[in-house]
């Protein structure tokens, strides 16, 4: 059984800690009494009367006995906080589920008639419980990290009746894993946070987690939503993914028709190999294999291929690419170490002195196809896209210096840290900015083995991260990207990340004009901004192709992003041109209740 960090999702892998459960094989089902009437070798006397068997307790209830033990003891040792959240966070606190669909009759603007309709959906962080928690014991102290927390999804329904008139709906809905039914029926705290804190409240957590649960942390799925062959999924590197009824956004459970050979951690990042449709994962593990790399069939009925990558050590890979034919694996030093936490340091770490590499390997290749090249240590948890061009194989990510996971070293201030690491970058304070994050490219050259183009595609006015692209061109060269904005100011008084714009990269046009914090010499790749009013932010953003067959341009679509203004609590999705980026959105959706900051969103095309 599996289960990590996860990034909104990244969670440490059960499969590193085993648990000797004897009560599971003590009693087998065949050890039932032997008859009294059995027949004797000697002489054929008979047996001796039958007697009162005494009642063998059954593993079920050794186990359910010993939980129950536990349970009680857990609760007595073990002290759960709320980590309170500040004025300038309170749009990152949870919110409860609506029941049913609403429908939503507020729109400033229109929806456009070749809108496709579909369901625009995003996944994101929801403590059950109010808040994220700390365990406090005599073992010491753990805590959830940041990206922790149930998963809920937000969604936006686009329909059309027989006028061809827009019917819009909302709905949020938990993702109902089996650890978030584990705190529902209990209705307080379950699961010792596992990730964070000393060496002994980590470690406790995983022990009494494991012995009660079966797994180490719990099964978030709060990072992703994904389609693949006309199924959608929920997902976070901390456990399989959850199959959803994309209509009603109820969890139909595991992807179970992968379930037998896939038994660990899944990307909350898969991709469509362009052409044939198949579906690429990785997984990581804080034992090996360290990182294991599987391609699902495009029907989605079986994996097809699946290779141990031979890794050296354990790393967060959140995002990986693909091109026409080849994979790309970011071998970056974001490190999950169980060695050292049992020698009292941290669980997790970004550990730059340690080397960074970029695999490029064959589609159904081994870790002996696999071509590794050196590049110097950073952090890029989102890749842009992955395409080839002649002998090269080019790879676009959002990098910055160090990473945001899962935050300061044991002891230091999290909010300082945060802070600082959120500020405009400034050459003269090494201190700060150090999460600053730009779109990046590498160029590697396949035949000679050598890193022939590194730099930034952007320079300093901005940071951009979480990333996305008309996904129609997910391996294939694209002429433009996108990504959000970050609010440098705003995210350095909250502590934590707020995103008060959409930025679209013109990958192939230079930016002739040179801005702040470039030199001369430098060259930068164009880029439009979209900018929001004072107080709002945004999260989720997709890109929506246009509907129809005259579809002729890569930014033939829309942006489309749930948007909260924190002025006026109001929380609405806005629906942005992508051949009019700067202009005002064509419409913008005023939602029944305020949707949270959260992850990754998609927009789900109706099939019929």
């Amino acid at each position: 059984m599996t289960s990590y960090y996860s990034y909104g999702s990244f969670q440490l892998i059960n499969s590193s800690w085993s648990v000797h459960k004897p009560w599971i094989s003590y009693y087998k089902s065949n050890h039932s009494p032997k008859s009294s009437l059995s027949s004797s070798s000697s002489g054929g006397k008979r047996a001796p009367p039958a007697r009162d068997v005494p009642e063998i307790i059954t593993p079920k209830a050794v186990k359910e006995t010993r939980v129950s033990f536990l349970d009680m003891f857990v609760d007595h040792a073990f002290q759960f906080v709320d980590q309170p959240y500040l004025p300038s966070q309170k749009n990152f606190a949870p919110v409860d589920e609506i029941g049913e669909a609403v429908g939503v009759s507020t729109i400033e603007g229109c929806i456009p008639d070749e809108f496709p309709q579909g369901v625009f959906v995003r996944n994101g962080a929801n403590p059950i419980h109010g808040a994220l928690k700390s365990a406090i014991s005599i073992f010491g102290k753990s805590s959830h990290v940041w990206v922790e927390g149930e998963g809920m999804l937000h969604a936006v329904f686009f329909n059309k009746k027989i006028d061809d008139k827009w019917v819009t709906r909302y709905k949020n809905k938990y993702v109902e894993t089996d650890s978030y039914k584990i705190d529902k029926q209990r209705d307080k705290p379950a699961f010792i946070p596992a990730v964070e804190g000393t060496s002994g409240g980590v470690l406790s957590g995983f022990i009494f987690n494991m012995l009660r649960f079966g797994r180490v942390n719990e099964n978030f799925s709060n990072t992703s939503i994904f389609e693949h062959s006309g199924k959608y999924y929920t997902a976070a590197e901390n456990s399989m993914p959850q199959e959803i009824d994309i209509n009603t956004l109820q969890t139909v459970g595991t992807w179970d028709s992968i379930l037998d050979s896939w038994n660990r951690s899944f990307t909350s990042h898969p991709k469509k190999a362009p052409e044939t449709g198949e579906l690429v994962t990785v997984g990581f593990d804080a034992q090996k294999p360290y990182l294991v790399l599987g391609c699902i069939s495009a029907d989605g009925m079986k994996l097809i291929h699946k290779v141990d990558l031979k890794l050296e050590r354990s790393v967060i890979c959140h995002d990986m690419g693909v091109t026409q034919r080849y994979n790309v694996i970011l071998d970056f030093p974001t490190i999950v170490d169980t060695t050292r936490l049992l020698l009292g340091g941290a669980l997790i770490k970004f550990e730059k002195e340690k080397y960074a590499r970029i695999g490029v390997m064959p589609r159904y290749g081994d870790a002996d196809s696999m071509r590794w090249f050196e590049v110097d240590p950073c952090c890029a948890f989102h890749i842009i896209n992955c395409y080839e061009e002649g002998d090269q194989v080019v790879i676009m990510a959002c990098r910055s210096e160090e990473s945001i996971i899962p935050g300061p070293e044991l002891g230091n201030d999290k909010f300082d840290w945060f802070s600082r690491g959120f500020k405009h970058l400034n050459s003269s304070k090494k201190d700060e900015g150090f999460l600053f994050a730009r779109p990046f490219v590498w160029r590697l050259n396949m035949k000679t083995g050598i890193v022939e183009n590194k730099s930034y595609l952007t320079g300093t006015e901005f940071s951009l991260d979480f990333p996305f692209i008309n996904e129609k061109f997910t391996g294939i060269k694209n002429k433009y990207g996108y990504t959000q904005v970050v609010d440098s100011a705003a995210s350095s008084n909250a502590g934590m990340s707020k995103y008060n714009g959409l930025a679209k990269l013109f990958i192939e046009e230079k930016n002739l004009n040179l801005a702040e914090g470039t030199k001369d010499g430098d060259e930068f790749t164009k880029v439009e901004y979209h900018m929001f009013r004072e107080n709002t932010f945004c999260t989720g953003s997709a890109f929506v192709p246009k509907n129809g067959d005259n579809i002729v341009e890569e930014d033939d679509g829309w942006i489309i992003t749930f948007v909260h203004n924190e002025t006026t609590d109001i929380s609405q999705v806005y629906i942005v041109d992508a051949k009019k980026f700067s202009s005002e959105p064509v419409a913008k959706i005023t939602l029944p209740c305020r949707v949270p900051y959260g992850f990754h969103g998609a927009f789900m095309p109706l099939i019929n």
